[in-house]
C-alpha cells in the first residue's frame, strides 16, 4: 500500500504534535509515560520560584514543580498554591513531612522535601496537601547576621569618637596644666612617702631597746611561774580532792530524805487544813479557840481570888479554934469544879 504525500504530510505533522506535547510536558516537570504523584503546598508568596523547577530530597532531584497559582483571597499564609510532582516510585512522603520553597544555590530555586524524625503516623497520598513554609534567602541570612554586627560597630564608633573628645578636652592647655599639676602632686606624695619610712625607721630604732627590755621582764614573770609551779599543783590537787569529795557524796539520799520530810509536812499542813488533830481543831474551830480563851480568864480570876481570900479554900485551925472561910456560893463551886475539870491530869 503506497501513502500519498497527503498522507505522510499528515502523519509527520501529527508525530511533531504529539512529540511537541510530549516535549513541552516534560519542561513542566511531568513524565514522559505519566503515573507521577502529585502534592500541593501553600505559601506566603512565590519567592519567583518557576514552573519546572526542582523538587530535591537531600540534594537529590526527585520531581518538578508543576503549577503555581496565586489565590488573593486567602490569608495571607495561604496566597500561593504550588502543584509539584515526584516521579520516583519509590519515594513516598510521611505524615509530619515539611516542604520548604527556598534557594538551591546562588541562583537556582525550588522546592526542599524535609522528612520528619520518625513515620510512624503513615504517608501522604497524591493529591493531599503538605505543609510549607518560606525558607530564608541568602540575602535574608547575610542581613540577619550582618544587622546585629552593624550595630555593635555604630556602638562602637559611637564610644570611640566620645573617647577622642575626651582626650581633644584633657590634652588643650588647661587640661595640660591639670596634668602637670597632678604630677607635681604625685612627687610630692611620694616624697612625704619616703619621709613618714624614715620616721618609722627612726621609731622601730627607737623602740628595739624597749621591747627588749619588754622580753626581759616577760621571761622574769615566766621563771617566777616556774617556781610557783609546785603550789599551783598543790591547789589543783586540793580543788581535785573537793572535786571528788563532791561527787562522792550522798546528794540523792540528802534528797530522797528531803522530799520525804516535805510530803510528811505536807501531809500534816492538809491535816491541819481539815481541822484533824488538835491543832487542826484549834485552826478551825473558832468555838475551841473562845472556850480557851474563856477559861483562861476563869482561871486568872480564880488566881486572883485565891490570892485575895485565901481563907475561903484552905480551913486554918489555931488553938483549937477552926476558922471556916466564908462560904462559897453554888455559882461558885460550879465554877470552881468547871476549872478544876479542864485542867487536864
Amino acid at each position: 500500500m503506497k501513502f500519498t504525500k497527503e498522507i505522510k504530510a499528515g502523519l509527520i505533522a501529527l508525530v511533531s504534535i504529539v512529540l511537541l506535547v510530549i516535549g513541552i510536558n516534560f519542561l513542566k516537570g511531568y513524565s514522559l509515560f505519566g503515573g507521577d504523584n502529585t502534592y500541593y503546598s501553600y505559601f506566603s508568596n512565590s519567592g519567583q520560584l518557576m514552573v519546572s523547577s526542582d523538587v530535591t530530597l537531600n540534594g537529590v532531584i526527585i520531581g518538578k514543580v508543576l503549577d503555581i497559582q496565586n489565590i488573593p483571597k486567602n490569608p495571607e499564609n495561604r496566597r500561593v498554591k504550588i502543584k509539584f510532582s515526584i516521579s520516583e516510585s519509590d519515594i513516598t512522603l510521611p505524615k509530619g513531612t515539611v516542604v520548604e520553597l527556598g534557594s538551591l544555590d546562588l541562583l537556582k530555586k525550588g522546592l526542599i522535601v524535609n522528612y520528619p524524625i520518625s513515620a510512624k503516623k503513615g504517608y501522604f497520598k497524591s493529591g493531599d496537601e503538605i505543609p510549607g513554609k518560606m525558607a530564608a534567602d541568602m540575602f535574608s541570612q547575610v542581613k540577619q547576621y550582618a544587622d546585629p554586627i552593624s550595630q555593635k560597630l555604630q556602638s562602637l564608633i559611637l564610644h570611640i569618637d566620645g573617647m577622642v573628645n575626651s582626650l581633644s578636652g584633657v590634652f588643650d592647655k588647661n587640661g595640660s596644666n591639670d596634668i602637670s599639676q597632678s604630677i607635681h602632686e604625685l612627687k610630692s606624695t611620694i616624697k612625704n612617702i619616703g619621709d613618714l619610712a624614715q620616721e618609722i625607721k627612726s621609731f622601730v630604732a627607737e623602740e628595739k631597746v624597749q621591747f627588749a627590755k619588754i622580753m626581759d621582764h616577760v621571761e622574769s614573770i615566766t621563771s617566777n611561774i616556774k617556781k610557783s609551779n609546785e603550789a599551783v599543783n598543790q591547789i589543783i590537787g586540793n580543788s581535785k580532792k573537793i572535786t571528788d569529795d563532791l561527787v562522792s557524796a550522798d546528794f540523792k539520799g540528802t534528797i530522797l530524805e528531803a522530799q520525804t520530810t516535805l510530803k510528811k509536812l505536807n501531809f500534816a499542813l492538809e491535816d491541819i487544813n481539815q481541822g484533824k488533830g488538835t491543832l487542826g481543831k484549834l485552826v478551825k474551830d473558832d468555838k475551841l479557840y473562845t472556850e480557851l480563851v474563856e477559861t483562861n480568864n476563869e482561871l486568872q480570876e480564880l488566881v486572883d481570888d485565891l490570892q485575895a481570900n485565901p481563907q475561903r479554900y484552905i480551913h486554918i485551925s489555931a488553938l483549937g479554934r477552926k476558922n471556916k472561910g466564908v462560904e462559897l456560893t453554888n455559882k461558885q463551886e460550879l465554877k470552881l469544879k468547871r476549872i478544876l475539870d479542864s485542867i487536864p491530869d
